[in-house]
């Protein structure tokens, strides 16, 4: 195997990106991740989400951006062949270093309860589960809220 190539991602991505998605357990796809919603989202925030590839095959992805006072990483993304590689890690950094460059220092990521190994992988990495805060959420069109 080679090295795998990190590169910003593009709406060229998108299926694979979902297809990517799918395959992994503890990752959910949800009405915000449509093609659309996709698409605003790299447009709000260039140059902050990042592919892995192995020649033209996809093997991992983050996407990142933020709100102007902290960065949010979801869904990285790693094919299991690739993994323990330093793929991961890249790719976390790609997007903390994006982030920073424009000033954004304090970054969060979700992780589903259900997702132990997504927990202890970011755990791993330092970084602190908070539990002095509860996350709500709403959702405008009534949709499902999970």
């Amino acid at each position: 195997m080679n090295p795998p190539t990190l590169r910003p991602m593009t709406m060229a991505d998108y299926d694979g990106v979902i297809a990517l998605m799918h395959q992994t357990p503890g990752v959910s796809v949800r009405e915000a991740d449509s093609r659309e919603a996709i698409q605003r989202y790299l447009l709000r925030n260039p140059g902050l989400s990042f592919v892995a590839e192995d020649g033209a095959a996809l093997v991992g992805c983050i996407m990142s951006g933020h709100d102007g006072r902290r960065g949010y990483l979801q869904h990285l993304l790693v094919v299991p062949a690739y993994r323990e590689r330093g793929v991961a890690s890249a790719l976390i950094e790609a997007c903390l270093a994006g982030l920073e460059a424009i000033g954004i220092l304090k970054s969060h990521i979700d992780v589903l309860a259900t997702n132990e190994t997504g927990q202890r992988f970011w755990a791993r990495r330092g970084w602190i589960l908070r539990t002095d805060l509860r996350r709500y959420s709403f959702v405008q069109s009534g949709g499902d809220n999970v």
